[in-house]
């Protein structure tokens, strides 16, 4: 059983949707807003997972089957090791099709991530 935690994710709601955590310009952080932005870009921190996401992010039809991103330069127990890593993070979800699985990236997040590296807008 892993001890990962997952992201707090929020429902998007079109351009607005709230982020895991505010702007990094908006005020600073508490403690559980900056374990759960760490633990999101700890999941990115590795090459090949940043790769897998960016992968799935910009595949065609918003998802992607692991036989078409598993060309990454290493194993396919190491791809499905680091898809479980970004799962397990709350960044991407799956579906089995068949022998296939599906990857998607969860729909909050890019807006999330975005927003949280955002300069906080002159007023």
């Amino acid at each position: 059983m892993s001890n990962a935690k997952a992201l707090p994710l929020l429902e998007p709601v079109g351009q607005d949707a709230a982020p895991c955590c505010p702007p990094l310009t908006e005020r600073p952080f508490s403690a559980e807003e900056a374990d759960t932005a760490a633990r999101m870009f700890k999941a990115l921190g590795d090459p090949v997972r940043l790769r897998l996401f960016s992968l799935v992010a910009s595949h065609e039809g918003g998802e992607a089957c692991v036989c078409d991103i598993s060309d990454v330069g290493v194993s396919q127990p190491t791809v499905s090791h680091h898809l479980k890593k970004l799962k397990e993070a709350g960044l991407l979800t799956s579906e089995r099709r068949g022998t296939w699985v599906y990857y998607r990236v969860e729909p909050s997040v890019l807006a999330a991530m975005g927003r949280l590296l955002t300069l906080r807008s002159a007023v």
